[in-house]
């Protein structure tokens, strides 16, 4: 059988999730024995124009990591699309904006004006800012130009199947093209490589299931029962609001877990879902007490929606009202179908 052709892409992310494919060490050579790398622009020499020439459809799968900030990135992610079999939305930038999705509570604007004229180490007296055209002797230069919103890819294209993480635990990568190599991909729209658990349900933590604090902290400001539930503590931990698929890994390591893996099956809202389980656990306490003790929050879109603000309901009140500015294709069309990588489905 020919060997499977993959593409892998970085665009608006930190090079965290390409560092994660590198992790997979040995599992790489186990890998290259069946597939064909044909675009990977962060790890080896490929230009966009080598998949321009690709006939639609060519590549098998394709591991879309981050999201989508500028014209360029919307392009990449369209000329993937199509000629793709099968698009990944890999880590948790593509799958929900992640950290650089909070930067929409204010705007590609304010972020220009803060980089580029207002922070503390910035030496530009003349007040210089981005240009998307510049005429040189040689010619005009084009640059790509920002959205007013980041986006997720899915918001821009559909996509077929998503891996979670910031970045995706290695473990479940090689899960995942286990799956891909030998056949077996589940239904359009699965996460792949994970169970369907929360984190919460694999934390070791001991849980009363009631909240007595009199505030909450962030983590820099107590020392907490290494015994005991953040949450019962006063720290904020997403895992009640958190898709399984790391391990538990932050816990493990006495720290909250921040939220990376996206919410759990049948959660459309991360932040929604987490400060329901929040509230759940003040049960027989006054409103007027709850309000108190949920102000003691420290930037509480930051914290509620650290990784999953681009796909929210959030997001989505804002795009009503702010277009990105870039096109936006049609969502996946959903109907619950498998990929078989030689043409069929089932």
């Amino acid at each position: 059988m020919d060997k499977l052709k993959l593409a892998v892409y970085w665009a608006a992310a930190c090079g965290g999730c390409d560092i994660a494919i590198v992790e997979l060490g040995e599992h790489l050579l186990e890998l290259a024995q069946v597939a064909d790398i044909v675009f990977w622009p962060a790890a080896m020499d490929f230009k966009v124009q080598d998949v321009e020439g690709y006939d639609d459809g060519f590549i098998d799968v394709t591991l879309f990591n981050g999201a989508i900030r500028t014209s360029e990135d919307a392009h990449i992610a369209e000329l993937l699309r199509r000629k793709s079999k099968v698009l990944v939305a890999f880590g948790s930038c593509a799958t929900e904006g992640c950290i650089p999705a909070l930067a929409n509570i204010k705007g590609a604007e304010h972020g220009l004006r803060r980089a580029f004229l207002e922070s503390p180490s910035t030496d530009n007296a003349d007040g210089v800012m981005p240009q998307t055209r510049f005429a040189m002797p040689e010619g005009e230069i084009t640059l790509p130009t920002m959205s007013r919103q980041l986006r997720t890819l899915e918001q821009v294209v559909p996509v077929d199947y998503e891996i979670r993480g910031c970045p995706p635990h290695y473990e479940q990568i090689w899960k995942a093209m286990t799956a891909v190599i030998e056949n077996k991909l589940p239904p359009r729209g699965s996460i792949l490589g994970v169970d369907t658990l929360t984190v919460c349900n694999q934390c070791p933590r001991t849980r009363e299931g009631k909240i007595r604090v009199e505030r909450f902290y962030r983590p820099h400001e107590i020392l907490p029962d290494p015994e005991q539930c953040f949450l019962e503590q006063g720290l904020i931990c997403a895992g009640p609001a958190t898709h399984a698929g790391c391990g538990a890994l932050c816990i493990n390591a006495e720290m909250p877990c921040r939220g990376c893996y996206g919410p759990p099956a049948g959660i459309a809202d991360q932040g929604a879902e987490l400060l329901d389980a929040i509230v759940s656990g003040f049960e027989g306490e006054s409103d007027e007490e709850i309000k108190r003790v949920l102000s003691t929050i420290v930037d509480p879109v930051g914290t509620l929606y650290r990784f999953s603000l681009a796909g929210s309901y959030l997001q989505e009140l804002r795009m009503d009202n702010e277009a990105s500015g870039l096109p936006v294709e049609s969502q996946s069309d959903g109907d619950g179908e498998g990929h078989d990588l030689h043409g069929s489905t089932g």
